[in-house]
């Protein structure tokens, strides 16, 4: 049981290890933009709005996986 739970702690660190470094090339690109809005976190990559969603750690996450570059 500790080898799976160690195991699957590995695995999130790795995807968001992953997850950050790709917000951060984005952002130092200047070609990641977001705002609060109503609707909750747009985010925009390229000029592109890719996610929306409730947190900014969602919205963070939906936008890479629908663009992933």
């Amino acid at each position: 049981m500790r080898a799976n739970r160690a195991h699957a702690a590995a695995l999130a660190n790795a995807e968001d290890a992953s997850l950050w470094r790709w917000f951060s090339a984005l952002l130092d690109a200047r070609d990641i933009r977001w705002c609060l809005s109503e609707q909750g976190w747009l985010v925009s990559v390229r000029h592109r709005h890719v996610a929306t969603a409730a947190s900014f750690d969602e919205a963070i996450r939906a936008a890479k996986a629908r663009s992933d570059t």
